[in-house]
Order: structure tokens, then C-alpha cells, then sequence
């Protein structure tokens, strides 16, 4: 699912300033960023279909920094706009960043937050939700980027919502996808919002995409890597942690099996994440215990050791401190939460509420953001501890309007 709030009020009062115009789109490009989350709103923004019914845009191509760019596979790419084409533009898009760990260019973060406070509308892709995050943007906002990442982006900037079960937030004038193609359905997704349903399922055919996909990023929670590790010798190490969770081990166990010692383990695992370890471990430990407490009956107890925790009181201290409640009261809230029409006979398979990652204390019901308010502490996922009843209230006030997008207002 996805989260729109695009009806908020603060972002529907916003209107352009007068030098800039709602049909064009500048890209911000930046060296290192990945080309394929380049390429996406090159394609979707920047070829005419006219033909095919999809409303054409005046796309700007713009450099984030002094060029040439370099990007995937040693490819060298010209910009053949800096960023003052920023400031004649209705929407901003920042396809990725090139590092989680490095700040962006301060020229680029201005740009950006002068383009927001003339009421552009602001897009990061993937990492780019890094960028929007420099510039403040998402402060105090829901977000999402990709979900090895957003522990990341969650500890780094501790004032942003970040959900890290989410293809893409929509949060008005500020909106941010998940990982790789989740740049396509975000950018169908502003098409839609521009143009209609005709319009988006038309450039969905050409782009032979679904207009609309289904579900959300907690389907690779913990299966998938990152795209840095996916060639790095690690990738095999990390495989084999996934496969084993049920497991008892520990991170030297993990080092051996990589032929490295510890020190340089945990060095070279957090250059290629930007996660420690043993948090990486812990997290991906409790993200098995929560699908288990959603999907089966096992008691808390069975949940520990098919986990791989020690014991359950391990368990319940790594749990509450990452979603801020106890295995059992996390389970009710869960059910509780869950619409009775979505309740199958057989709970097994069944997808929950998508967690924030946010260290502060849930937010009030009635704010606008509050449908996808968090509790807990650290990088980890989270998500509201509430009674059975407030519960419910707070799942089906972000509930989906269509499949792959949900609603925050």
C-alpha cells in the first residue's frame, strides 16, 4: 500500500509562485546516483505520448553539482540544465542520492527548499528521500525510501514518519517512494493525480506496468538486499542470515562465515548497509517475530525460538524496545486493528498495518498525520501501541482509497 494525504489542508492552500508553471518537471541529478532511478522520470516526464492520450510535460534535466555526472556502470552524463532550471519548475524530482552516508551539496538543498517554499511540489525516489531529508522537507512528515535504508533515514533524521512497508507516501507537496521500480509507481502515481485514471492507465500500457500495484514493501522486508551488496561477497553471509534467523547466532558467527574478523566485519558490513551488524541482525530477528505474532497462533514463547532469540524474555525486551509494546499486546492491537472483512478463517498470510520508524511517543488520532503516527526507539521499525479500540481507529483511518495507495487523511 501506499500512503496519499493529499487532501491535506495545508498542502491544497499551496499555490505556485508566479515564475513557475505546473507542467514542467525538473530532475535533479547527482555523480554516483544509480541509473535506473534516473531513467524513471526521464521516461515517464519527458517523452511526448500525446498520441497515446498522456498529457505531455516539459521536462529540465538539471545537475545537482559540477559534471560530467558519472552513474552505473562508469556511463558519463551532461546535464544541459544547472539549478536555476529548479526555479521555473511546478515539481522537483530527486531520483537518488548516491550515498546514505554523505551529505548532499548545500547549493542543491537551497534550491530545493526555495522551490518548496514557492509551492513546487518535491519528489525523492529511492535514496532521494535522503536529499529531501537534508533539506528539512520532511520534517515532521510521513516518508518512505527503500527498506534497507529506512533505519537509516529514521535515526538520522528522527523527526520524520518514516514507513518502511510503503511503495510510496504521498504527503501533498512533499512525496517519497520506495526503492528502484517503486519510482514508477509513484510517478504514475502524480500522473494520476494530475490528469486522471485515463491518463495513467494509458502511460502504464506503454510503460507495460500495472497502473496500480498492490501490497507494499513488506513482501522483501527481509528477503531482499540492497542493490550495493547484491555482487559483494557479503551478499552470500546475508543470505544465509535470512535463511536462518530460527537460528541461534551471533554476528562472529556471521564474520566467520565471511573470513573476516570482527572489526573488519562490522566495518565493511555498515560501508555497504549503513546499519550496524548486530542492529541489522536484531531488527531483521524481531520483523520474524511480528509476521509470526500476525500470521499464526504460535505463543510468545514458540515465537522466541523460531526466531532465534535466546529466550522470550530476549525477545520482549528487543521487541518492546524497537515497537514500543510487548509481543502479546502487539498481537491484539493487530488483530484488533484488522477490518473484520479482511479477517480470513486462516490467519496465516495475513498482511498487517505497515509499522512508521519514528523515536518519538504516537502522535494525537486527530492529526492529519496521526493515521500513520509510531512509537519505539532507535532505527528500528515501529508502530502505535494503542488499546484494542484505538487501535482499529487508527488502522482504518489510513486504510487504502485503491490498492497501492494509502490514504493518511
Amino acid at each position: 500500500m501506499s500512503h496519499d494525504s493529499t487532501a491535506a489542508p495545508e498542502a491544497a492552500a499551496r499555490k505556485l509562485s508566479g515564475r513557475r508553471r505546473k507542467e514542467i518537471v525538473a530532475v535533479l541529478l547527482f555523480s554516483g546516483g544509480p541509473i535506473f532511478e534516473s531513467s524513471i522520470p526521464l521516461s515517464v516526464f519527458g517523452i511526448d505520448r500525446q498520441d497515446a492520450g498522456v498529457p505531455r510535460y516539459r521536462l529540465l534535466v538539471a545537475a545537482g553539482e559540477e559534471g560530467p555526472l558519472r552513474t552505473t556502470g562508469g556511463l558519463e552524463l551532461t546535464a544541459p540544465h544547472g539549478l536555476e532550471a529548479i526555479s521555473r519548475a511546478g515539481t522537483v524530482v530527486v531520483p537518488a542520492w548516491r550515498s546514505i552516508t554523505s551529505p548532499p551539496p548545500e547549493e542543491a538543498l537551497d534550491a530545493l527548499r526555495r522551490a518548496h517554499e514557492e509551492g513546487a511540489r518535491i519528489v525523492g525516489l529511492c535514496t532521494g528521500a535522503f536529499v529531501l531529508a537534508a533539506a528539512g522537507l520532511l520534517d515532521g512528515r510521513p516518508a518512505t525510501t527503500h527498506w534497507m535504508y529506512a533505519p537509516t533515514l529514521a535515526k538520522r533524521y528522527p523527526s520524520v514518519h518514516v514507513d518502511p512497508r510503503e511503495l510510496f507516501v504521498d504527503d501533498g507537496d512533499v512525496l517519497t517512494s520506495a526503492g528502484t521500480a517503486a519510482g514508477i509507481d509513484l510517478c504514475l502515481h502524480i500522473v494520476r493525480t494530475d490528469h486522471g485514471n485515463e491518463a495513467a492507465g494509458a502511460l502504464a500500457r506503454r510503460l507495460v506496468v500495472p497502473p496500480r500495484r498492490t501490497g507494499g514493501q513488506e513482501r522483501y522486508l527481509d528477503r531482499s538486499l540492497p542493490e550495493e551488496i547484491g555482487a559483494d561477497p557479503l551478499a552470500e553471509v546475508v543470505a544465509w542470515a535470512l535463511e536462518h534467523l530460527h537460528e541461534q547466532f551471533d554476528v562472529e558467527t556471521l564474520a566467520a562465515r565471511a573470513y573476516m574478523s570482527r572489526r573488519t566485519f562490522d566495518r565493511r558490513f555498515r560501508s555497504l548497509t549503513g546499519s550496524a551488524p548486530l542492529q541489522w541482525l536484531i531488527t531483521q530477528r524481531v520483523l520474524q517475530a511480528q509476521r509470526l505474532l500476525e500470521t499464526s497462533d504460535y505463543s510468545v514463547d514458540e515465537v522466541a525460538g523460531r526466531c532465534g532469540f535466546r529466550s522470550p524474555v530476549a525477545l520482549r525486551g528487543h521487541f518492546r524496545r524497537q515497537l514500543g509494546s510487548s509481543p502479546a499486546a502487539y498481537r491484539a492491537a493487530y488483530r484488533a486493528r484488522r477490518p473484520q472483512s479482511e479477517k480470513p478463517a486462516d490467519v496465516d498470510g495475513a498482511a498487517g498495518p505497515p509499522p512508521l520508524l519514528h523515536p518519538d511517543q504516537p502522535v494525537p488520532l486527530q492529526s492529519r498525520r496521526a493515521a500513520a503516527s509510531a512509537v519505539g526507539a532507535g532505527p528500528s521499525l515501529s508502530t502505535a501501541t494503542a488499546s484494542a479500540d484505538n487501535g482499529r481507529e487508527a488502522y482504518m483511518a489510513g486504510r487504502a482509497s485503491v490498492p497501492g495507495q494509502r490514504s493518511g487523511t
